[in-house]
């Protein structure tokens, strides 16, 4: 249903780090950027490998705020280790632990999930959901 989504980061940079780390655990990679240090409008996008974007953290250095509770992107893993790489890569590249990866059988028999925040505090999540 859905081509892509954007997020505002306040550091491009910053956030670049995080995400080529995170998405890079579940076998994500940006696909495209468009970094000029100092200019606005900067922009990063990810993907699978030789395809297209399917999430793009923009950079919005003024008044850029997350969406409000009950909002998180879930991003699809391979293996129950890419959920536990991502949780891991999340913490190492300053984010913060929002739900440690576990079973979560209130959603379903095989969910393993691990919840994180974003440096810009953007609720995410890295999901496999089927039996290994």
């Amino acid at each position: 249903m859905l081509h892509h989504a954007s997020l505002g980061v306040s550091d491009i940079e910053r956030s670049a780090a995080f995400y080529d780390a995170t998405l890079a655990a579940l076998g994500y990679v940006r696909v495209w950027d468009d970094i000029r240090p100092g200019q606005t409008g900067q922009a990063i996008g990810y993907g699978h490998p030789g395809g297209g974007d399917k999430l793009a953290i923009k950079h919005r250095p003024d008044g850029q705020r997350p969406p409000g509770p009950g909002f998180h992107l879930a991003f699809a893993a391979p293996s129950r280790q890419a959920v536990d790489r991502f949780h891991a890569a999340a913490i190492a590249h300053g984010g913060s632990d929002n739900g440690r990866p576990s079973l979560r059988p209130h959603y379903g028999e095989h969910y393993y999930a691990a919840f994180v925040i974003d440096p810009d505090g953007h609720a995410l999540e890295a999901v496999f959901n089927s039996a290994e």
